[in-house]
């Protein structure tokens, strides 16, 4: 969707095993692909949100799908619109993209 290319040259492998991974990797790389570029795509829109002087929330890490921040007390409503504004707009798809959002001191609780 964004460009992102994977070539397997054992496709047109004689190794039954070499071609069946490859033929799997091909199924399975357009999906696995574009959903890493969404995410990385948000990522870049939330971290240079974050990134203003007066911002209340510091991008921590990704973990897969996921955005972890810290947010300062009594911003999480702005933070949460704010986040899934741009997480919601990383992409133009077909279908609308959903934004789970969790709270909690850690990651873990957050869940």
């Amino acid at each position: 969707m964004f460009g992102r290319r994977l070539y397997l040259p054992d496709i047109r492998s004689g190794n039954t095993q070499l071609r069946q991974y490859a033929e799997r990797s091909a199924i399975n790389a357009p999906m696995q692909g574009t959903a890493a570029d969404i995410i990385k795509r948000a990522m870049i829109a939330v971290h240079a949100w974050c990134g203003r002087s007066d911002s209340p929330a510091r991008l921590i890490m990704q973990v897969h799908d996921e955005l972890v921040l810290e947010v300062r007390a009594g911003a999480v409503e702005e933070v949460t619109r704010a986040v899934r504004e741009r997480m919601v707009g990383a992409a133009s798809l077909s279908v609308p993209l959903r934004v789970d959002v969790g709270t909690g001191v850690n990651w873990d609780e957050a869940h």
